[in-house]
């Protein structure tokens, strides 16, 4: 049977594993953050709020393994991040998405509070 929802979809097609790529928060708010310049390990700790430092390093490692993200050591202790060429395409629809979260998060966070109403609504015994 072939697939309905299309190609993209399989498995081994590299749609797929790009988008779980930038689906993770923490890759889409690192490329996000090297958007405007090259950054240091720990600017993007202090610029990307409650990201940890394990995580900052794994997200960047596997950023730069996927040819998006460039480690440039410029002395022993002054190493920075920056986006590569692919990386910088990434930027342009990170906008867009930023764009539609900023006009729509209102929305969707009012929904989110409405079905946790609901649910603890269900949740009390009557009485």
């Amino acid at each position: 049977m072939q697939n309905a929802a299309g190609p993209s979809f399989l498995a081994d097609c590299p749609t797929r594993l790009a988008v779980e790529i930038i689906s993770d928060k923490w890759a889409v708010l690192v490329i996000f953050g090297l958007s405007q310049q090259p950054r240091r390990h720990g600017e993007l700790v202090e610029l990307i709020g409650g990201i940890s430092r394990k995580v900052l390093t794994q997200t960047l490692r596997r950023l730069q393994q996927y040819g998006l993200v460039e480690r440039h050591a410029e002395a022993p202790r002054r190493i920075e991040y920056r986006l590569t060429g692919l990386g910088s395409t990434l930027v342009g629809p990170i906008e867009i998405l930023t764009s539609w979260a900023r006009e729509h998060g209102g929305a969707i966070a009012d929904f989110q509070e409405a079905a946790e109403a609901a649910t603890s609504a269900r949740a009390r015994p009557a009485g």
